[in-house]
């Protein structure tokens, strides 16, 4: 049976986020924003009539995500340096004794334990990899998320079904 890469990456399955990094319990960036652009990568067998999916549920299912993302500051939500604190309409990222204060409609909590691109890809990568019956449906053999916050600048994440 042949094998094939279906990739997907154009300008729509991109996200301008706000974040910072941390880097150890007092030591952190400060707020500050990239224009990300995610590019996903499929290892498929093709069927028999040349054609290994109908991708057009994937370009979807990660417009969706990038939506979700888009014009959002991010917070992890596992950091061992960050506390989260839930007051009304507001939350409160705790860092090295500094309230930082945000409207919850501005922010998306993440289960991840830095916003970084790493982080980031791993996210992605678990998002599209949910359903493993419709990625055997789909002959998918892995999965394969690059992050990028910048040219040249990028982190990726892989996923193998066995």
């Amino acid at each position: 049976m042949k094998q094939a890469v279906v990739e997907l990456h154009n300008e729509e399955h991109s996200f301008s986020a706000g974040h910072f990094t941390i880097f150890s319990s007092t030591d952190r960036e400060d707020l500050h924003g990239h224009n990300y652009t995610v590019h996903v990568s499929f290892a498929v067998l093709l069927n028999n009539n040349g054609m290994a999916f109908d991708y057009r549920f994937y370009k979807k299912k990660l417009q969706t995500l990038c939506d979700v993302l888009d014009r959002k500051f991010l917070l992890p939500k596992h950091s061992q340096y960050l506390q989260l604190e839930d007051k009304n309409e507001m939350w409160f990222a705790h860092f090295n004794h500094e309230p930082i204060p945000f409207l919850k409609r501005d922010v998306v909590i993440l289960p991840v334990t830095n916003v970084t691109i790493e982080e980031l890809s791993h996210w992605f990568l678990q998002q599209l990899t949910t359903d493993l019956n419709e990625l055997n449906n789909n002959a998918i053999k892995a999965v394969t998320v690059k992050v990028f916050n910048g040219p040249g600048q990028s982190a990726s994440a892989q996923y193998s079904l066995r």
